[in-house]
């Protein structure tokens, strides 16, 4: 089962596309980068968590997984940041309060880890606040919480970002 949403976000330029897919990431293949920037990096991400979960499966703490990414990243030679820091600026002063994203691959996504049942909702607001902090376009939420792993797919395009 795959669903796709787009919300509209307050600044009329910037959209949050959201993709779910719980069965399978073949049909990937049907949508260009275009669509679905860094879509070999995000399915190659996918991958590792469904061998993961296939190791582990579910039970363990988040902690546990983020273990097991990073020992699959240092095995793959992928480069990666864990508990990346990001600080927030306001009229040029940092604030007192900031960010720590799970996982930062390949300087290009944000990976998001959880173990819990369903992929709330709130994990999509938690990503995309990081996808603003990091000015990055792509944010990856994996589920090892169930009987198979789930995944949240985020993609947030600033359109005015781009045109200077």
């Amino acid at each position: 089962m795959k669903t796709m949403k787009q919300y509209p976000l307050q600044e009329p330029d910037n959209t949050l596309i959201v993709e779910e897919n719980y069965n399978d990431v073949a049909s990937l293949d049907q949508f260009d980068e275009k669509d679905y920037p860094l879509k070999r990096e995000t399915y190659e991400l996918i991958g590792i968590g469904m061998e993961i979960h296939r190791h582990l499966g579910n039970g363990f703490t988040e902690i546990v997984y983020k273990d097991a990414l990073q020992e699959e990243f240092n095995r793959r030679k992928i480069h990666y940041d864990r508990e990346m820091k990001y600080e927030i600026e306001y009229k040029g002063i940092i604030l007192p309060h900031h960010y720590f994203a799970d996982f930062v691959v390949e300087n290009k996504i944000i990976l998001e880890v959880k173990a819990q049942h369903g992929v709330h909702e709130e994990a999509v607001p938690q990503v995309l606040n990081y996808l603003a902090a990091s000015k990055l376009q792509v944010g990856l939420i994996l589920n090892f919480g169930e009987g198979s792993l789930k995944f949240k797919r985020v993609i947030f395009t600033r359109k005015k970002a781009e045109s200077f």
